[in-house]
């Protein structure tokens, strides 16, 4: 598979991928997991020089692979080539966040952070205190 983007993406691009992914993994995108992917992209110092139009043209890539057969294989190919290796920790946190913005992490989403993990290799302990923390900043009362 070859990729579709009018260039190559960035690591900021393929941060926002791993994000949309995630929220897309359920096929149900909810408004908190899209507040939470705005919220990074406006807030996250490893977000300062993205180009926002970027994020429409990232999000469509990602839903466009979804729908094909090897479509998964072929984004953590794009993460994987495109994404220093010092951010995939990065990556797995904004992922975790995401899929925890909603108040629930469905089957779905738990197999894509697992892929996630596997694909990054996240070791087991950092993705423990990863995920940990994104529990505990979207705890609610």
């Amino acid at each position: 598979m070859t990729q579709e983007a009018p260039h190559p993406w960035t690591p900021a691009d393929c941060l926002v991928a791993v994000m949309v992914a995630i929220s897309a993994s359920d096929e149900n995108i909810r408004t908190a997991e899209l507040i939470k992917i705005q919220s990074a992209v406006n807030n996250l110092p490893v977000f300062g020089d993205y180009d926002i139009d970027r994020l429409t043209v990232v999000s469509q890539t990602v839903l466009d692979l979804f729908e094909q057969e090897d479509g998964l294989a072929a984004l953590f190919g794009l993460v994987r080539d495109n994404l220093p290796e010092r951010l995939f920790e990065t990556a797995y946190a904004l992922a975790c966040d995401v899929a925890a913005a909603d108040g629930m992490i469905l089957e779905p989403e738990l197999r894509l952070l697992e892929e996630i993990r596997y694909e990054l290799s996240i070791d087991r302990l950092h993705a423990a205190a990863i995920e940990r923390g994104a529990r505990a900043r979207h705890i609610t009362l």
